[in-house]
């Protein structure tokens, strides 16, 4: 057996606890950053989103505490009349609008409807200027739109299937809800492959196709015209919105009492046309406040 110098080995034993713990150091590092950046995790702090919805819990405490849970048929008899209301404005079929809305609320008792009177778990997008609810969904923390009431909240169920994906739907029957059904998980509104089912089997269950209505052919092209428009609207709206998002800020001017787009033009060294096309618009209306891109 080799006799080993005491000091050599106490020199050694203190070499070797720096390497191990440095490395233990590192590994933690780099483990906080692995979290921070995992897939999966939102921006805000868990404590950012849990005083906001104390927040909001403390706004409505009152309507909270008188919350009488609903039956799946005392939640039709509720919502029976915006779902019909939305139907003749835009064309969803009332019995989907319904069926949704009992799917994704739980029959209006989970905590998105009654705290937040989200009946269709809408999450937070870059057009949304509202309140928000944080609840982990797809991700930590998930942002969910928070509203006043919750006929609010069927109608921007209608407005946020405004948009490109789901405008082939709107040229179906608005008593088609089969149709809806199956081109709702096609355009990729549900994420589960048995999504169509689900709703249809809860349309049959309680007959909600009763609150269907059928329109005239004419009456189907005007209705078609009115919201294939509004969705043109939206598709450019969000076009204009994101080339601003993208646009450094040294590259945009907002528009001020007095402003044209002539003057503008001659300002940046462009041409009328020039102007409209950095910023994809059809005539020369503008107003006090709007952003537009100046420089390529």
């Amino acid at each position: 057996m080799i006799n080993a110098n005491p000091r050599a080995i106490a020199l050694w034993q203190i070499i070797s606890c720096f390497f191990v713990t440095v490395l233990l150091l590192s590994s933690c590092s780099a483990h906080r950053r692995a979290i921070s950046k995992a897939p999966g995790v939102n921006l805000i702090s868990n404590t950012e989103a849990s005083r906001n919805n104390d927040a909001i819990k403390k706004e409505r405490k009152d309507i909270i505490a008188a919350y009488v849970p609903y039956t799946a048929s005392s939640y039709i008899d509720r919502f029976k009349t915006i779902a019909i209301q939305e139907m003749n404005l835009n064309g969803i079929p009332a019995s989907i609008t319904l069926a949704q809305g009992l799917f994704e609320s739980g029959n209006g008792n989970g905590d998105l409807a009654k705290i937040a009177n989200n009946h269709f778990g809408i999450k937070c997008t870059s057009d949304w200027h509202g309140r928000s609810y944080y609840k982990d969904d797809d991700l930590v923390n998930d942002c969910f739109r928070v509203y006043d009431n919750p006929e609010d909240s069927y109608r921007d169920h209608s407005n946020f299937l405004k948009r490109k994906r789901y405008a082939a739907l709107f040229e179906l029957d608005k008593n088609d809800y089969k149709g809806w059904a199956y081109g709702l998980k096609q355009a990729g509104y549900a994420t589960n492959p048995k999504y169509p089912d689900l709703i249809i089997g809860i349309i049959e269950k309680y007959h909600l196709d009763q609150y269907d209505r059928p329109e005239s052919e004419t009456q189907k092209i005007k209705r078609e015209d009115r919201v294939l428009a509004q969705i043109n609207q939206n598709i450019g709206k969000a076009v204009k919105d994101s080339l601003i998002q993208n646009t450094p800020p040294a590259k945009l001017y907002t528009i001020k009492t007095g402003d044209t787009l002539y003057n503008i033009s001659r300002r940046f060294g462009l041409t009328v046309d020039e102007l409209k096309a950095l910023n994809n618009m059809a005539d020369n209306t503008i107003k006090i406040g709007q952003t537009l891109v100046i420089a390529k």
